[in-house]
C-alpha cells in the first residue's frame, strides 16, 4: 500500500493552523512548522464572519469561541465629526438565522491560541525558520535555521507577506507599501465613552481615513481599535514601530468626542505599515503553493484578509480530498480555480476602503461556504 503524502505547511499563523487542523482531521499527514520560539497574545483583535465560524464549525471549537468572543448586533459606520450614522449592517441575531452561523469580534490572540490548541499533539514544530526549499520533483527538502532538514511531498507556504516559499516560486521582491499606516491597540474599556456609548462595532470615517472600534471580548471589558491613516513614506527594514497618544491626537484631531474618549483610554499603541502586492501569476509550482498573506495580501480595510487565509486553507484540503493529495498538480489547479476570483475580489475591496461605509448587502463576503459552493474545474 502507498504512503500518504507528507504535507508540510510552513508558518503557523491564522491559515497555517486552519490548514493543519482541517488535514489532521481529514485524516491525511501533516507537520506545521513555525519560526518563532512560542506563541504571544500579542495586541490585535479580529473578526470572525459566518464564512469563518463555519469553517471552525470543522474544526471542532465553533462553540467555544461564541462564548468567549462579543456579537455584534450591528456593524455601524459613522461621521468622523458628527458621530452620525453612515451605515448599520445587521449581525447578532440576523447573522445567525441568515447566513447560518453568528458574527464574531474576539482577540486575535485567543482565537489563535484556540486553533493552535486543537491540532493533535506533537503535529506544530516551533523554532523552525526556514532558510532553502528545494523542490527535486519528487520529493522537497526543506532546510531551517537550526540545521536540520526536513523532506516531505507537498509544501503549503502559510508564511505571510514575506513568504519565503513565494520568494521560492517567483523571486525575491518587496511588498508594496499602500501609503497608509495603521495604528493598532487593545486596552480596558474606558468607563466614560464620551457623548455617545461605544458601539459594539463602529467604523468611524472622514475622506482620507478612519478607526475601527470593537469590543474582543463578550464581557465588553476589553476594545480593540484599528485605523488606517496616511503616511508618505515607511521604512520597509521595520514591520512596526511604537506609537503614541499624542500622534493619535494630532492624526485625529477634531474628530468626535467618543473618539477622543477611546485616545484617551489607550495605554500602548502600535503603528504597522499596510502592506499589498500585485495579483500574482500563479499560486503554485511543482510541489509548493501559497495560501493567504503568502499570495494575496491585502489592507485590514475589509476584517477580511485572515478569512481570506482561513478559506484558502479549507479549499485546499478539500481539492485534496476531492482529488487525492497524491494528485498534487490537479489539486493546486483546482484550488486556484476556486480561490483567485473571490481573493482578488476582497483585495480590491480591501484596497478601495469601501466596505459598508453604505447600506450594502455583504451577503456575498459572508454568506460563502467553502465546504458547499460548487467546485468550478480548472
Amino acid at each position: 500500500m502507498k504512503s500518504k503524502p507528507r504535507i508540510a505547511i510552513i508558518g503557523a499563523g491564522l491559515g497555517g493552523t486552519a490548514g493543519a487542523a482541517l488535514l489532521a482531521k481529514a485524516g491525511f499527514d501533516v507537520k506545521l512548522y513555525e519560526q518563532a520560539p512560542a506563541f504571544a497574545r500579542i495586541g490585535a483583535g479580529i473578526h470572525l464572519g459566518p464564512n469563518v465560524m463555519k469553517i471552525m464549525r470543522r474544526i471542532g471549537i465553533e462553540d467555544e469561541l461564541n462564548r468567549m468572543g462579543s456579537h455584534p448586533d450591528f456593524w455601524y459606520s459613522r461621521h468622523w465629526q458628527t458621530g452620525d450614522e453612515l451605515a448599520a449592517i445587521p449581525l447578532g441575531d440576523y447573522a445567525l438565522s441568515h447566513y447560518g452561523a453568528s458574527y464574531l469580534t474576539v482577540h486575535r490572540g485567543d482565537f489563535h491560541a484556540m486553533m493552535t490548541a486543537a491540532l493533535p499533539a506533537g503535529l506544530l514544530a516551533f523554532n523552525k525558520k526556514l532558510t532553502e526549499v528545494e523542490d527535486l520533483g519528487d520529493v522537497v527538502k526543506l532546510h531551517f535555521t537550526d540545521g536540520t532538514v526536513e523532506d516531505c511531498d507537498i509544501v503549503i507556504g502559510a508564511d505571510g507577506v514575506n513568504s519565503k516559499l513565494r520568494d521560492a516560486l517567483l523571486g525575491p521582491e518587496l511588498p508594496k507599501y499602500s501609503g497608509y499606516v495603521g495604528h493598532r491597540a487593545v486596552f480596558p474599556t474606558p468607563i466614560d465613552s464620551g457623548p455617545l456609548p461605544y458601539d459594539m462595532c463602529v467604523k468611524w470615517w472622514s475622506d482620507d481615513r478612519h478607526m475601527m472600534v470593537y469590543y474582543v471580548t463578550e464581557k465588553r471589558d476589553e476594545i480593540y481599535y484599528v485605523t488606517g491613516v496616511p503616511e508618505a513614506e515607511w521604512d520597509m527594514t521595520k514591520s512596526w514601530v511604537p506609537s503614541s497618544q499624542e500622534e493619535m491626537r494630532e492624526a485625529f484631531d477634531g474628530w468626535h468626542p467618543t473618539v477622543q474618549s477611546l485616545i484617551n483610554g489607550t495605554k500602548e499603541i502600535s503603528k504597522w505599515p499596510l502592506l499589498e502586492r500585485d495579483p500574482l501569476p500563479l499560486w503554485s509550482r511543482g510541489r509548493i503553493v501559497l495560501l493567504g498573506d503568502a499570495c494575496h495580501p491585502m489592507k485590514p480595510h475589509m476584517a477580511q484578509g485572515a478569512a481570506m487565509a482561513i478559506e484558502d486553507a479549507a479549499m485546499l484540503v478539500r481539492c485534496f480530498q476531492e482529488v487525492g493529495a497524491e494528485n498534487h498538480t490537479l489539486a493546486f489547479k483546482l484550488y486556484e480555480k476556486n480561490r483567485t476570483e473571490r481573493a482578488s475580489r476582497v483585495q480590491k475591496v480591501s484596497h478601495d476602503n469601501t466596505w459598508l461605509r453604505t447600506n450594502e448587502n455583504p451577503d456575498w463576503c459572508f454568506g460563502y461556504d467553502v465546504f458547499n459552493v460548487p467546485l468550478v474545474q480548472p
